[in-house]
């Protein structure tokens, strides 16, 4: 078993849907100890049975190695509340994004104190995003809204963090860190 302190500190998993991100990122979380802490930031609406059955399916995957945590938007008092002891996996950060947006709350604002906060833990954490710029460009401004605030919030999060993965049909590609300066 590796310990916490072989496990990199910070790291972000984005890639499309059903890229196979969650998944990697649960063995990764997984791997120093064999437990972890899933912080959770979906929010099931009213009559929204799909994303109960997606979270019901997360849940019965991940079984009892995992002790759960739900941070629909306070997610920096999350990471503050769980650091120091397990490794966590935040899943995921467009879902949170989302849920500030909703909110009407100041999305940016959010972001760099998430920023700030990763470089205070202590615990490893792992990020999961939805890479959501690859397609094309949305018909209507609120979903170019969403598509710009969700790349400008991956993009911070990625710098701020110590690695950087990309899930491409299951499979991990490394993105960061790297040997080029650009």
């Amino acid at each position: 078993m590796l310990s916490h302190a072989e496990m990199t500190r910070s790291i972000l998993i984005t890639g499309g849907a059903r890229s196979g991100k969650s998944k990697i990122a649960e063995r990764r979380a997984l791997a120093p100890c064999g437990r972890a802490i899933y912080i959770a930031t979906a929010e099931i609406y009213e009559a929204d049975d799909e994303m109960a059955a997606r979270i019901a399916e997360h849940r019965a995957r991940r079984g009892d190695a995992w002790r759960d945590l739900h941070a629909p938007r306070d997610l920096c008092g999350a990471l503050r509340a769980s650091d120091g002891t397990l490794p966590r996996l935040v899943d995921c950060l467009t879902l949170w994004l989302t849920n500030l947006l909703l909110a009407e709350a100041d999305w940016r604002a959010e972001v760099q104190a998430l920023v700030q906060e990763i470089a205070r833990q202590r615990a490893p954490v792992i990020f999961v995003t939805n890479e959501v710029g690859a397609g094309i460009v949305p018909e209507n401004r609120l979903a170019r809204s969403f598509r710009d605030a969700a790349g400008w919030t991956n993009q911070a999060v990625a710098e701020s963090c110590d690695e950087v993965w990309l899930a491409v049909a299951g499979y991990p590609v490394k993105v960061k860190p790297n040997d080029h300066a650009f």
